[in-house]
């Protein structure tokens, strides 16, 4: 929220929409909650320039844009490490939502949206994010990658269910008993998935 983020804290975000009201209504709501809007674009074209140039923690893209659409742009920046992407789309585009994810979206919310909906895509995008962040540190392969990404999304999920975890909670306590055991969180993941199934999950710290 705004009156608790510090300025160190505060997240930068660049939007790219081209319908100039839904842009305003965006760009409010972020500052309200405590964001900075560092940039605005109208097409993809300008808002991969502009992500290039700003290095921002955040962007949101619309789908439907000209010159570059939304998908393309998101492609461009989540393939270059640049930032997370929240992808915008409207009821009738909910069949792009797959191809939203598979050009590296961490999140998407369906228009017309409000606050309540914005801030938890928004928390939801930049931590799937720094999520990829650390498994990509911990191993180089892509193939690796997957497999250990798999295995720690059942983890967290099988967290989530026996101990009402946040998905952020349950990735936070498997980064955490890895680092505290010197294991992988692939070696942690298995665990608790073998536990979970045995009937007698890993009691979490506080």
């Amino acid at each position: 929220m705004a009156e608790t983020q510090t300025d160190a804290e505060r997240r930068r975000v660049l939007i790219a929409e081209d319908e100039a009201l839904i842009r305003l209504d965006l760009a409010e709501m972020l500052v309200e909650e405590g964001y900075d809007v560092v940039g605005e674009a109208g097409d993809g074209e300008t808002a991969v320039r502009l992500a290039e140039e700003l290095k921002p923690d955040l962007v949101i893209l619309d789908i439907k844009m000209p010159i570059m659409d939304g998908l393309a742009a998101a492609e461009r920046i989540a393939g270059a490490r640049i930032a997370p992407v929240i992808i915008l789309t409207a009821f009738s585009q909910r069949d792009l939502v797959e191809r939203a994810r598979a050009a590296g979206a961490m999140a998407y919310l369906v228009k017309p949206f409000q606050k309540s909906d914005l801030v938890p895509a928004v928390e939801i995008a930049l931590s799937r994010y720094s999520e990829v962040a650390a498994l990509e540190a911990e191993v180089a392969g892509l193939t690796d990658r997957l497999e250990i990404r798999k295995t720690v999304e059942r983890a967290k999920g099988a967290l989530m269910t026996t101990y009402g975890m946040t998905e952020p909670q349950a990735f936070k306590w498997i980064q955490r008993t890895a680092m505290d055991h010197r294991l992988t969180m692939k070696e942690v993941a298995e665990r608790i998935l073998a536990e979970t199934a045995d009937g007698a999950p890993p009691q979490p710290t506080p």
